[in-house]
């Protein structure tokens, strides 16, 4: 899925640096979490359907008790409860 790759890329514990995919934004007051991602302008469509782009939405869309999560199997876990509760969070 999508969001544990970004979170492992956040956490360090991927291969793939997060910076050379993702934006991190730089304001200093965010809504929801610390870790909010800048979605990159873009002119074709087929970029659209990117990883870097389709994620971000989702991704700003967490709390920041998902994103503190503290490993990828606690990520899950919160994730899953998610679904649960908001059955559209997952709906592209």
């Amino acid at each position: 899925m999508d969001l544990i790759e970004v979170f492992k890329m956040v956490k360090q514990l991927s291969s793939v640096p997060w910076n050379r995919l993702l934006k991190r934004a730089e304001d200093s007051v965010t809504r929801g979490h610390s870790w909010k991602l800048v979605k990159e302008s873009c002119r074709c469509n087929y970029r659209l359907h990117f990883f870097s782009q389709r994620v971000i939405n989702r991704w700003n869309s967490l709390s920041q008790d998902d994103i503190d999560a503290a490993t990828v199997n606690s990520f899950k876990h919160l994730l899953q409860r998610r679904r649960k509760c908001q059955m559209d969070f997952f709906k592209d």
